[in-house]
């Protein structure tokens, strides 16, 4: 098993281990630490501007609380979202807009995360389909959800669109699933790589696998000997460095 090239680097929010999640900080330092892309998380303000943040509420992440889809844009752009790391007091919550402009000049490639689990941001899929067509960006992004409805929806409007299906605790057969989907990838959870055959089926349906979240050592290897496409990792520089050093 010790043939298989070391999977993609994509930095889980940017690199969010060291910088605050989801902001420009955060996906800047991915770049500068040569990470192969980034993944980040897509939700709308009350007046439909689209917004990079994790949880549906803002509590955990800025100094405000309540649901992120009640603010305006420009009461969500008052708060600091450094996340308690003193060095990027201050940090504001970007739109996509201005993470597809910051990496543009870079070859960086984003999975955005459509946020549709708990609530499901009508029309948020046409827009971001939108911004991504006006930049130009087809080619370097990959849709992906736990609502497959959305991700289903992403194809219907996007027949271009790479997509990959998020999913968490055992499903049974997800490689077959994925396939009637029709996307490209699947985005399991870590220890979802432990059932029998799972990298076998998914090379045999053409699927690509991509990983979340891979922060240790130990993991990263397996990632590397399952054939795994992608690793999505909150310490990118950590796994190019481990990737480069352990060759085997």
């Amino acid at each position: 098993m010790g043939d298989h090239q070391s999977p993609l680097i994509w930095a889980h929010r940017g690199a969010s281990g060291e910088a605050p999640e989801n902001t420009l900080a955060s996906f800047e330092l991915a770049a500068k630490q040569g990470a192969d892309g980034v993944e980040l998380d897509v939700q709308m303000s009350a007046d439909g501007v689209l917004v990079i943040c994790h949880d549906e509420k803002v509590d955990r992440t800025a100094n405000a609380k309540g649901w992120l889809k009640d603010y305006s844009f420009d009461a969500l752009r008052r708060m600091d979202f450094s996340y308690g790391k003193l060095q990027y007091e201050g940090e504001r919550i970007p739109t996509l807009e201005e993470v597809l402009d910051l990496l543009d000049p870079t070859d960086l490639t984003m999975n955005i995360e459509l946020k549709t689990g708990i609530f499901f941001y009508p029309g948020i899929e046409e827009k971001v389909i939108g911004l991504v067509e006006k930049k130009c960006w087809q080619e370097r992004v990959i849709f992906s959800s736990f609502n497959h409805y959305s991700v289903d929806r992403v194809g219907k409007l996007a027949p271009w669109a790479k997509r990959g299906i998020l999913y968490m605790d055992g499903p049974i057969d997800v490689p077959a699933y994925a396939k009637r989907l029709g996307v490209e990838a699947v985005h399991p959870a870590l220890y979802n790589l432990q059932y029998p055959g799972f990298p076998e089926a998914c090379a045999k349906e053409g699927l690509d696998i991509n990983v979340w979240t891979v922060d240790e050592y130990e993991y990263m290897k397996l990632c590397r000997q399952m054939g795994v496409h992608a690793i999505i990792t909150d310490y990118p520089k950590k796994a190019k460095e481990f990737y480069a050093a352990d060759a085997g």
